[in-house]
């Protein structure tokens, strides 16, 4: 059976698979000889090192003894363990990693795994009562999220924003600037489409907030819904499937990806030519 290339730039998990798989082969183990020292199943290691499984910090662990390590392993496991996100978000950050489809409708802000660096620091740094530590780890954990898009198979992404985004200073004037620009950079892949809702649509149907609607092979779909400082994960069908209508709605009322470019490029050239 051939072994399965992993590509690094796919996300944490595959790193961590792929290191792990390197350590194991340069040691001269078998899969099998590994597993027995480390008191797995060889498919449990073989799943691991094809980033088909989230290893346990206890599994990463007994590679590091197992493999004479001296924390190479283990200083991965961090960015796997979901630790540096909430409780409550966790279960969509499995999802989103194994997505093929991505719809997301965003009224106020730019949408996460669209945000630059700066931007989505500005964002973390206003919650009352935030450390710089927590911020950096919150911005790392972010970051980290949009490693789906250098994926071998990038999920299909399409962003549909409020016109007011891109009036809405985050930061000083030159984040603002800087994320703008990075919109029109993003929407050069095949992978994924941004459209604006203009003001003059006069559509209410999104003011209640933001979501994000995710398909994944072999699974139910699901839906992120955003609230003040804790979100949802939803995965009922019911209301799965109304919110895909809400969605579709909104979008039908957006401007297409090319004329929402153009508005865009008309808001930083009226801003800062």
């Amino acid at each position: 059976m051939s072994v399965k290339e992993l590509d690094p730039d796919a996300g944490p998990l595959a790193r961590f698979g792929c290191e792990l798989r390197k350590l194991r082969i340069d040691k001269g183990l078998t899969l099998e000889q590994l597993a027995d020292r480390v008191g797995f199943s060889p498919s449990l290691v073989g799943s691991v090192e094809r980033a088909a499984r989230n290893p346990s910090k206890d599994f990463a662990e007994r590679c590091e003894e197992a493999l004479g390590l001296s924390g190479e392993l283990l200083a991965r496991w961090p960015s796997i363990s979901r630790e540096r996100s909430p409780k409550w978000f966790r279960p969509w950050l499995e999802i989103e990693q194994s997505a093929t489809v991505l719809r997301t409708w965003e009224p106020l802000i730019v949408p996460g795994l669209l945000q630059t660096t700066d931007y989505a620091r500005a964002i973390f740094s206003g919650k009352p009562g935030t450390t710089p530590d927590q911020i950096e780890e919150a911005l790392a954990a972010r970051m980290e999220r949009q490693a789906i898009f250098k994926r071998s198979n990038p999920p299909m992404f399409w962003a549909v924003v409020d016109e007011g985004i891109l009036y809405r200073p985050i930061g000083d004037e030159a984040v603002t600037r800087r994320q703008l620009e990075h919109l029109i950079a993003l929407a050069e892949s095949p992978w994924i489409t941004i459209q604006v809702l203009a003001h003059s649509a006069l559509s209410t149907t999104g003011l209640l907030g933001g979501f994000m609607l995710a398909q994944v092979n072999g699974m139910p779909d699901a839906v992120y819904l955003e609230s003040a400082g804790h979100g949802q994960v939803r995965d009922a069908p019911d209301e799965v499937a109304a919110l895909s209508v809400r969605y579709e709605a909104i979008r039908a009322e957006a401007l297409p990806q090319h004329v929402s470019l153009k508005l865009i490029k008309e808001r930083l050239a009226a801003a800062w030519n």
